[in-house]
């Protein structure tokens, strides 16, 4: 199995997204499985520009299409930033969200041409944003959700801590919560 692991927290050691993203690829990936790792923080995609948009070649997009097309599973570490994600994330998705290789526009609509894979979104935040008024807010499940299904990526869990920022408590049962969901991962 081909794994694409990403990683967008920009607290390095304190992200809770990258902690949870590097246990979810530990707990699904075996020996004889590539994990290709990108972290876009430290390693940041360029934001999209017009010349890159209309360039005939960008070297780094193939880059990174070559690598979610060898994907059978794409692992995101997804912090909430501003009631969205982390702009390195978003540029990833202008590179990889193009039109006649990942997607078509028909006659009945997009068209996503990335088929059968699987994503894990390890999701950090912290507030709760799931239920409730602030659900209104959710500019970063809900985007990744459409962007990624625009593309043809659906089948996607969401691994979530949410109220990390609440207090010693509900960070701990947040951690807690996301450690047992990730134990049921097959």
């Amino acid at each position: 199995m081909n794994i694409l692991h990403l990683d967008s927290g920009l607290f390095l050691e304190q992200s809770v997204s990258r902690k949870l993203s590097q246990q979810i690829v530990k707990r699904i990936s075996g020996e004889q499985d590539q994990v290709v790792y990108r972290d876009l923080v430290n390693s940041p995609v360029p934001h999209l520009d017009a010349e890159t948009l209309l360039a005939e070649h960008d070297p780094l997009a193939q880059t990174l299409l070559d690598e979610l097309f060898a994907a059978d599973v794409v692992v995101i570490g997804a912090p909430m930033y501003n009631f969205t994600i982390p702009t390195q994330l978003k540029a990833w998705l202008d590179r990889v969200l193009k039109a006649g290789v990942t997607f078509n526009y028909t006659e009945q609509g997009p068209k996503g041409l990335l088929q059968g894979k699987k994503v894990y979104l390890a999701s950090g935040r912290g507030g709760i944003y799931s239920k409730g008024e602030a659900a209104a807010m959710d500019h970063q499940e809900s985007y990744l959700r459409q962007a990624l299904g625009f593309i043809g990526l659906t089948d996607v869990q969401i691994i979530r801590a949410e109220g990390v920022n609440l207090g010693e408590q509900p960070r701990q049962q947040a951690l807690a919560a996301a450690d047992e969901a990730i134990a049921q991962l097959a």
